[in-house]
């Protein structure tokens, strides 16, 4: 209730509770009208006028003052600020329990203070059974227009601009880039191209489509790009335990720092709408269910990177500065990026090309979420008015695809039967069971892909030699980057980065960033290491 509050805009909100007032005085005055009908049908006009009297006797002096609950009760219950971005039955449930809470406070008003006029029993429940019908029609109906005639609500400031997309050509970008075009939304895709523009070339060309070369720690690359765009998702990362352990100093530069320098490059330009591609590896290793209310404990310093630029943004967070931030689940599934160093593909790799797969610690738990379902989510929070996402965490995936690896193991057992499994006990303490009740309940929010139809999907693509090679290097980021090199940059952006790093003056994002240019991360071993960001020399 205290998040309705806070989340309440008068400007935009006020619209709909006169809306909501006049529904309720309309539906008591049906109800109080409705005996008064039903004698006069009978002919009995003697008694229609002595009801309507009583019936005027009630709602003149007393219904017009107490019925002022109403907008009140439906505000503290997230009428006007969460619950619109609710979908589906939720919203109903919602809906029905705002007007029955709102009925039972009138009934205690009523009572309280003006005990000598109270509600008719008739009317009352005719009233109740007319207020439910028609707060929950009116919003029923809104949503089916909205859906059919792709009505967007005036209040979503960023419904029309220019979306920017930072790591665009990537696992995930190609298939987010994709269905933003698909909806009609205009798209400026900034990728430093460090595996290639395959994953994009298919909508080269495509009139909403802006396409630009950068790198998200140079200065002058992250200023061109928010130029006359409204919503920034922010996706570029090394992604990964793997490919951040084997360059920390740059995992660092681009994970972290470059958000930070993003942040204010953003405000700078009035930029309202952020949204941060975070993971649920910040959650450590725990054997609890998580939410976005427990503790985190990173393990790597993928997952501590992430917890920092989540701190730095929030932070950040103002009057004109909205950031969102989504912790995804482990992804899974076939892309226009193709990636094998994700569990579940690898297993279905080596399930379907050598009949052998390697479970490690089986018991660990894992949350899942297809990849083109993180687009969907990344959208349906895009699209989420302001006061619903602005300053909030969300995980990102669905409660039912919570797996544990054994469990994975037995699936793909299901689809490929002479599967030799082979159990192997090690030091990796990352484990995990996660929530997902928030993104469903707040933003509608469910996953389209279960486990099963990925795997399927990746078995068809093997099948249909669209993979032909699943050990190729450009399908795994450590292996690629190790090779490739990491991007290159100019002096004046390694000085940057080195001031980025550091924390803002008089805070620190998170109590694992002291203010000076280094981060200490907690490892899977239950230890600790310090990485310190460094400046190169010109000719280095």
């Amino acid at each position: 209730m205290l998040t309705s509050v806070r989340n309440f805009k008068i400007s935009q909100a006020l619209p709909r509770m006169l809306a909501d007032f006049a529904l309720v005085q309309t539906c008591m005055i049906m109800a109080l009208g409705i005996p008064v009908v039903f004698l006069l049908s009978r002919g009995d006009s003697t008694a229609a006028t002595a009801r309507l009297e009583e019936a005027l006797s009630y709602y003149v002096p007393y219904f017009l003052c107490i019925s002022v609950v109403f907008p009140l009760v439906f505000l503290l219950n997230g009428f006007y600020t969460r619950s619109r971005a609710y979908s589906g039955r939720y919203k109903m449930v919602v809906v029905m329990r705002g007007a029955g809470v709102g009925i039972l406070s009138l009934l205690a008003v009523n009572y309280l203070f003006f005990r000598s006029n109270l509600v008719p029993r008739l009317a009352l429940l005719f009233f109740a059974v007319l207020t439910v019908l028609a707060l929950s029609l009116t919003r029923l109906a809104k949503a089916l227009l909205t859906e059919r005639y792709e009505i967007r609500a005036r209040d979503n400031q960023n419904s029309e601009g220019t979306v920017l997309v930072l790591g665009g050509a990537g696992y995930i970008g190609s298939s987010l880039v994709r269905k933003l075009l698909e909806s009609g939304r205009k798209v400026r895709v900034v990728d430093s191209l460090v595996y290639g523009d395959e994953p994009l070339r298919g909508v080269f060309g495509h009139p909403n489509l802006e396409m630009r070369i950068g790198d998200c720690r140079n200065i002058q690359d992250m200023v061109a790009a928010v130029r006359g765009v409204d919503s920034i998702i922010d996706l570029a990362a090394i992604v990964g335990d793997p490919a951040c352990e084997q360059d920390k100093q740059t995992a660092l530069e681009i994970n972290y720092a470059a958000t930070r320098m993003l942040i204010e490059v953003a405000k700078g330009h009035g930029i309202q709408r952020f949204i941060f591609a975070s993971s649920c590896s910040v959650y450590g290793a725990t054997d609890v269910m998580m939410d976005e209310n427990s503790a985190v404990r990173p393990i790597s310093l993928y997952g501590q990177t992430k917890l920092d630029s989540e701190h730095a943004l929030l932070n950040a967070r103002s009057e004109t500065f909205h950031p969102t931030i989504l912790r995804l689940a482990t992804v899974f599934g076939l892309s226009y990026r193709p990636r094998f160093d994700l569990v579940v593909n690898l297993l279905m790799a080596k399930a379907y090309n050598e009949g052998v797969i390697t479970i490690f610690n089986g018991e660990q738990w894992r949350p899942f979420i297809h990849v083109h379902d993180v687009a969907a989510g990344i959208i349906r929070t895009l699209n989420a008015p302001l006061p619903i996402v602005t300053g909030q965490i969300f995980n990102l995936g669905d409660t039912r695809l919570n797996y544990t690896l054994t469990q994975v193991s037995q699936m793909i057992l299901k689809m490929f039967p002479d599967t030799r499994v082979q159990h192997i006990e090690d030091t990796d303490r990352r484990n995990y069971r996660v929530s997902f009740d928030k993104i469903q309940t707040q933003l509608g929010f469910t996953a389209s892909w279960q486990l099963e139809d990925g795997m399927r999907q990746l078995r068809q693509a093997f099948e249909d030699k669209e993979i032909t090679d699943y050990t190729d290097t450009r399908y795994y980021n450590q292996k690629f980057l190790k090779i490739a090199g990491s991007p290159s940059r100019n002096l004046l952006d390694e000085h940057l980065m080195a001031a980025f790093a550091s924390a803002p003056k008089g805070q620190a994002p998170s109590d694992k960033i002291a203010p000076s240019d280094k981060i200490v991360v907690n490892k899977p071993n239950g230890q600790t290491e310090t990485i310190h960001l460094t400046k190169r020399a010109a000719g280095d």
